[in-house]
């Protein structure tokens, strides 16, 4: 009887521990351990950090920076090379699968998850710091403009976007059309078969939630500087870390009640409400600013883009000799990549129902055309205000680069509002961008399960915003964009690897589907030489 009643109690006592925590051990503790780690050392180490993390991202970059250019490059090729073969037609959970979210649903939570603090962060500052740092032309010209938006829409186009599809595609092709749980390790079927579920599989995920965590972490910390830049900027309340550690507290909070209400009630409805408030915002800054200019400047950045595309893609800074594209390329790939498990699973979550081409195109080129938009618009407006001498923009972007979007708002009408609106914008994003994230680390650690106890999205999402503080108190923007880059690195050989796991799935895929519709032609052929027989008897 006592044995029984332990065994009972036990029992009950695992059914609780699921009931809350219903994680895939393997995983969830290496992932756990190695993020309290770094928080642990970061906190212990204090202001030397900032050294470290410097160090580190300037080694990583000097070594490794013509692997990431070369790795992105090959990304964007091979999704276009999928949605354009034979391999486009398949559809993402089979041939009869219809669509969870309409088109417009299906784009705000692509544009949401995917670049929505950043955009924000960087559409002015970036261009800006282009026109007075060039890279290639005499800065403050008229041909730096144009070369400043050109390099800033190649970090924020196609490349960026191309990293999420493959990851996206892949998740989605794995789980839903072989039936695999949600989780990185699954893409690699093809290669390490059942092997998966084992050690190998277990390593590819842990490094998989590594790596989203502290991809995350930079966006959200580049949101909460931001957000506290902004009320620094309006009611000249203190601009610090310890400010910017109460915000992230806050707003994380408020990312965990969107987590708790789940995928459709929480993340849909708050995208869809992000995009509807940027697109407004991004009317107002076209129709109050240089329109004509902005306008203008969209047809020939777009156009030059695409002229000098090979050009800027495959630039290594061999001859000039500086550290400017260690700390903008580069960054960007290893950010985009460091991100990619996180947006990529969002993305395969979402996209149940298209076929490769659809969902390929649909993330490739809505998502860019409406960042090259936002960026001549903001970033644009900054340029022309700089060129014709009518504002100092350049100076709030070197003091602070949090502070150059409300910079550009103040040369516009009613900025008090447009500038509230901004802020108000970035902590929507910052708080999708955290659920998102939420939802995915939590598949992850959980087995590839889609609905995980609540109580295990809650942690994970408080996670986050601990990590995203811990490094901004551990050194910045310097220790967001050495997280990124620092694990980026692996998960781009990765990347490289799953590319050739897909195909391999494709492959097999597609000519499963050859022979089902070779056996049908088949049995629609005896059938018709049957009915003709039978005629000719009667």
């Amino acid at each position: 009887m006592a044995n029984e009643e332990l065994q009972e109690k036990t029992s009950s006592k695992k059914k609780n521990f699921k009931k809350y925590f219903d994680v895939d051990k393997p995983v969830f503790w290496p992932a756990a351990v190695v993020i309290v780690l770094f928080i642990a050392i970061t906190l212990i180490v204090g202001e030397p950090m900032a050294n470290i993390f410097n160090s580190i991202q300037t080694s990583i970059s000097d070594s490794a920076g013509w692997f990431f250019i070369l790795a992105v490059n090959f990304f964007l090729i091979f999704v276009l090379f999928i949605a354009f073969s034979k391999y486009g037609k398949i559809r993402l959970g089979g041939v009869k699968a219809k669509p969870e979210f309409s088109k417009g649903a299906w784009f705000a939570m692509l544009f949401s998850a995917g670049m929505g603090i950043g955009i924000l962060f960087w559409s002015v500052g970036e261009p800006i710091n282009h026109f007075f740092n060039s890279p290639t032309v005499e800065p403050g010209t008229a041909e730096a403009a144009s070369v400043a938006m050109e390099y800033t829409f190649l970090h924020w186009g196609l490349h960026a976007w191309a990293i999420y599809a493959l990851v996206g595609m892949s998740l989605a092709f794995f789980t839903f059309n072989r039936g695999l749980p949600l989780t990185i390790s699954s893409v690699f079927y093809p290669l390490l078969g059942r092997r998966v579920h084992g050690p190998i599989g277990k390593i590819i995920n842990v490094l998989a939630v590594v790596a989203t965590l502290f991809g995350l972490a930079t966006s959200l910390g580049l949101g909460v500087q931001q957000v506290s830049a902004g009320l620094a900027h309006l009611f000249n309340l203190p601009d610090t870390v310890n400010v910017q550690v109460i915000l992230i507290t806050f707003i994380t909070l408020g990312a965990t009640a969107s987590v708790v209400a789940g995928l459709s009630a929480g993340v849909k409805r708050l995208s869809e409400i992000n995009i509807v408030i940027a697109a407004v915002f991004l009317v107002f800054v076209i129709f109050v600013g240089p329109t004509i200019f902005i306008v203008d400047s969209f047809v020939q950045n777009t156009g030059n883009y695409i002229q000098n595309f090979f050009e800027l893609s495959f630039w290594t800074e061999t001859y000039r000799q500086s550290d400017w594209q260690n700390g903008w390329t580069v960054f960007y790939w290893a950010w985009w990549i460091s991100w990619s498990p996180f947006v990529g699973m969002f993305i395969a979550r979402i996209s149940r129902g298209r076929t490769l081409k659809e969902f390929v195109l649909g993330v490739l080129i809505v998502p860019s055309l409406i960042t090259f938009l936002w960026l001549s618009a903001f970033g644009g407006s900054a340029i022309f205000l700089e060129l014709n001498g009518v504002a100092d923009i350049a100076t709030a972007v070197q003091e602070n680069v949090a502070t150059s979007l409300f910079a550009l708002l103040e040369e516009f009408p009613i900025s008090l509002v447009t500038s509230m609106v901004g802020i108000l914008l970035v902590t929507s994003f910052f708080v999708t961008s955290s659920d998102s994230g939420s939802l995915v680390v939590d598949s992850l650690t959980a087995g590839g399960k889609l609905d995980a106890p609540v109580a295990q999205r809650i942690f994970w999402a408080l996670t986050e915003g601990a990590v995203a503080a811990v490094l901004l108190l551990g050194g910045g923007l310097q220790a967001l964009q050495t997280a990124a880059i620092s694990t980026g690195l692996p998960f781009a050989i990765i990347l490289l690897i799953m590319v050739y796991s897909l195909l391999q799935g494709l492959k097999t895929e597609h000519d499963g589907l050859m022979e089902r519709v070779r056996e049908r032609e088949r049995k629609d052929y005896q059938r018709v030489i049957s009915d003709i027989l039978k005629k000719r008897e009667k």
